[in-house]
């Protein structure tokens, strides 16, 4: 090269310097520019456009305050030079020195006011420091004087998208994809256009512009990361999750991607997945709330209680703020048992947002669990007064309220509920209609609803595969009621006395953990006590599967502390409901219910959505319970001397006011007579006296009994003369602890399953005589027992004589016939049949 050759000779000859430069300049050899300019900076101090050139050099190498001390030296020799006054503007944007660079392109442009780049670069700025109007109008004088000026319409769009102008902001991004100049490439303009179709919720077309970016350019990570969002948003999971997917194996430290992909596992309750994505953003130092948010979430569902409780812990000190972090805390501090601090968290939230109907519905919850049931029923009014439609409140208010025998607006709070059912509404919770509306049909419309919405059949884990019959069949009983809990206080017999030749029998406890007696013997029960708790669904239900249950037997339910996702999940091939919740759980993956011909006739099949398996007796007991020797005196009770007692020591949510009514009406026509109840609560004891005035009953004839250890509990029960049934939901556990302590139990038989439990007790005992179907005959029925001596003394021998004869207690006969429908349902299984109605004979029962 000639120029290079004379320049070896004479390192400062200028004319060489120059051509040599400008060949550096436009192959992009940085280093060899500042080498150039040293050398004619060397030769000629005094001329600005050297230190101009390699302001440029240093500027492209990173090396800013270098290229500023050129440029201002260049400034220095030539005032006017505009262009450095823009350069340096650009240098000091890297440098974050935003008001330094917007002064300076102010100086570029009152040399030339021409110069469309100050102009640009000016609205940059100006975007970043979020004063858009203004940016705006730089951008606009910058189309002014070139009107192809793609890199204009581009920004210009960005700050039209920012100030909420969609429209207009697609508008700017279709101009600078009109131009498609050299410079910015139109894959940029399609993918921001793109995400302004996103805001205006035109989902279609904001995926086709995305799509456009991609065909342009495979590997433009952010194009994939949009396209999620829209494929987010309009709820087509896998597929945003793919996209997802993409922009992170192009961009492995791509944060956001990361985030919104943690985001969409959750969604698709791949709760594993979700927490590894959202710690990859944690390890990319993202710091964002949502982030620790959904990483929470994803780790309750996981049962990783302590790790969600740091997690939105970490939300709320970045953005304490946000009324939803707390309410995710307090949920979890909610399920821990930490009452007291849930309450605070609850309160924070609202605090925040008064109007926080989760807010307030959770504080219900947490005052509830705190026995202050009055407060909680007032949040959970606040959350139905700001919406009156909020999911499953309503009557989850009306079971509290019935907590405390508060009955105001019952009967239209009932119509309510059963229309709000019918129309398909989810207003309440399974369990609470139980004891509100004596009807199967609509204990059915509650259960189905529930059960779509929160506990869909999930088919994750695949069909569990045929598998050659055992020499023992594997049952597994799941609960979280392993304690010191009516269901526990029935079985615990049962499990001790399985035929063990025949199967292996398995507790899967998730429940509170106590240390009871019962807790410590039913530990002692079963050929394995496995304790999983701190375990997600999925891994209890892959337990269950791993461990070869057979037959999955659920003890709970949709009652408190249930885990029916492990069912949905398909734990084992036979599913059987049983005991716990008394009714249809109308899901699909629920394969039988426990019952017997009382309980649900044959004419009442249709209203359940399991196959019945009629057992002659239902209800398992415990003839190793143990009474007391103290013999209680009726002084000691609070009792008068003298006179009849009635007792109920059902829970007070049974207590219906049709039921009260009758049983004043008994009061009324028993001379003497005296009303023994258990209700635990001050509210619900001063709401019984009122209502018991209100009949013209002295308050001083209904006396409440206190708190007793179990074995003086049942030793309780022989101080007074007969029990009364509520309806429409009957004693269970308690008519059993009644009539094994020599207490006869009088009922009105209802129509749905928990209105006859204890018609089915009677009847296995052999005291039909004590059942009614209709309030008028059980109220005649009291009457006459209470005022006829002989006719309660004969019932009272009856039931002594029965008490260890009939089958009610004989707890052996009633596991071999179990046993017998374990095994008739898993040969059917077995033989690939579909689960049908299964009738087991009473033969072999002593009667």
């Amino acid at each position: 090269m000639v120029y290079q050759a004379i320049l070896e000779r004479d390192p400062g000859h200028l004319e060489s310097l120059n051509a040599v430069l400008a060949i550096a300049i436009q192959s992009g050899q940085l280093e060899r520019v500042v080498q150039l300019c040293d050398a004619m900076i060397a030769r000629k101090q005094d001329q600005a456009e050297p230190y101009y050139k390699r302001a440029n050099a240093f500027n492209g190498l990173g090396r800013w305050e270098r290229a500023l001390t050129d440029y201002d030296r260049a400034i220095d020799l030539n005032p006017a030079y505009s262009h450095a006054f823009c350069n340096r503007g650009v240098v000091l944007e890297q440098l974050h020195r935003w008001d330094e660079a917007l002064k300076s392109y102010d100086r570029a442009l009152a040399l030339d006011p021409e110069d469309f780049l100050s102009h640009c670069n000016r609205g940059s700025v100006l975007r970043k420091l979020k004063r858009f109007e203004e940016a705006l109008i730089s951008y606009d004088q910058a189309i002014a004087i070139k009107s192809d000026y793609v890199e204009a319409y581009f920004y210009r769009g960005a700050v039209l998208h920012e100030l909420g102008r969609f429209d207009a902001a697609i508008a700017s991004h279709d101009k600078a994809i009109e131009f498609t100049p050299s410079g910015l490439l139109p894959y940029m303009a399609y993918s921001s256009r793109a995400y302004a179709l996103v805001e205006l919720k035109r989902f279609d077309q904001a995926l086709a512009s995305y799509g456009q970016a991609i065909a342009l350019k495979g590997d433009y990570a952010e194009a994939h990361y949009g396209r999620g969002l829209a494929l987010h948003q309009v709820g087509r999971l896998e597929d945003a999750l793919a996209s997802y997917e993409h922009a992170v194996a192009l961009q492995d430290d791509y944060a956001e991607a990361y985030i919104n992909r943690g985001s969409v596992l959750l969604e698709l309750r791949r709760y594993e997945a979700a927490v590894s994505s959202f710690d990859r953003a944690i390890e990319l130092k993202a710091m964002h709330a949502r982030l620790f948010q959904g990483r929470g979430l994803a780790l309750r569902q996981l049962r990783r209680l302590d790790e969600a409780l740091t997690s939105f812990e970490r939300a709320i000190s970045i953005k304490s703020e946000c009324a939803d972090f707390h309410v995710d805390r307090a949920n979890v501090l909610l399920e821990v048992g930490r009452y007291e601090a849930a309450l605070a968290s609850y309160d924070q939230a609202i605090e925040l947002k008064s109007s926080y109907v989760e807010a307030l519905q959770g504080r219900g919850f947490a005052l509830l669990n705190l026995k202050r049931l009055e407060a909680a029923i007032a949040s959970f009014d606040q959350a139905l007064a700001v919406n009156p439609d909020q999911k499953y409140l309503f009557g989850l208010r009306r079971h509290l309220k019935m907590q405390i025998c508060d009955w105001k607006d019952l009967e239209t709070d009932i119509e309510k509920l059963t229309k709000g059912l019918q129309a398909g509404i989810p207003v309440s919770t399974p369990f609470p209609m139980l004891a509100l509306i004596d009807s199967a049909p609509v204990h059915r419309l509650a259960a189905k609803l529930w059960a779509e919405e929160q506990y869909p059949q999930d088919d994750s884990l695949g069909p569990i595969s045929m598998r050659l019959p055992a020499s023992k069949i594997h049952i597994a009983y799941f609960s979280p009621d392993f304690r010191n809990h009516p269901v526990s206080l029935l079985t615990s017999e049962l499990f001790e006395i399985h035929d063990r030749s025949r199967f292996h029998v398995t507790a899967i406890a998730f429940g509170p953990k106590t240390d009871d007696s019962v807790r410590t013997r039913l530990e002692h029960a079963f050929d394995g006590f496995i304790e999983v708790g701190d375990q997600s669904d999925i891994q209890v239900a892959s337990l269950a599967r791993s461990l070869g249950v057979d037959i999955a037997v659920d003890l709970a339910g949709f009652t408190e502390h249930g885990r029916t996702k492990v069912f949905a999940l398909r734990a084992a091939p036979i599913q059987i409901s049983y005991l716990g919740y008394l009714g249809t759980m109308a899901a699909p993956y629920m394969d039988y219910l426990l019952a017997d011909a009382m309980i649900i006739p044959g004419s009442e099949q249709q209203h359940y959505m399991e196959k019945i398996i009629y057992l002659p007796s239902y209800q398992a007991n415990d003839s190793k319970r143990r009474i007391a020797e103290r013999t209680f005196t009726r002084e000691e009770l609070g009792l008068p001397r003298e006179g009849f007692v009635f007792a109920c020591f059902n829970a007070n949510y049974k207590i219906t006011p049709a039921t009260f009514e009758v049983w004043m009406r008994i009061l009324g026509q028993v001379q003497g007579g005296n009303l023994f109840l258990y209700v635990g609560d001050q509210v619900a004891e001063r709401n019984i006296h009122k209502e018991g005035e209100r009949r013209g009953i002295d308050s001083r004839r209904i006396v409440f009994g206190e708190k007793l250890v179990f074995e003086e509990y049942l030793a309780r029960f022989r101080a007074v003369d007969l029990f009364l049934d509520t309806l429409p939901y009957n004693a269970g556990t308690t008519a059993s602890d009644a009539l094994w302590a020599g207490l006869p139990v009088l009922t009105c038989m209802g129509q749905a399953f928990a209105g006859r439990v204890a018609a089915s007790l009677l009847t296995a005992i052999n005291l039909p005589e004590l059942i009614t179907s209709t309030p008028a005959q059980y109220e005649e029925l009291a009457v006459e027992l209470a005022t006829n001596p002989r006719m309660m003394a004969h019932i009272r021998q009856k039931l002594a004589a029965n008490r260890l004869a009939a089958p009610l207690f004989n707890t052996a006969q009633f596991a071999r016939t179990l046993e017998a429908a374990y095994t008739q349902i898993y040969e059917r299984y077995n033989a690939g049949l579909r689960p049908e109605h299964v009738n087991i004979e009473r033969s072999g029962w002593s009667q």
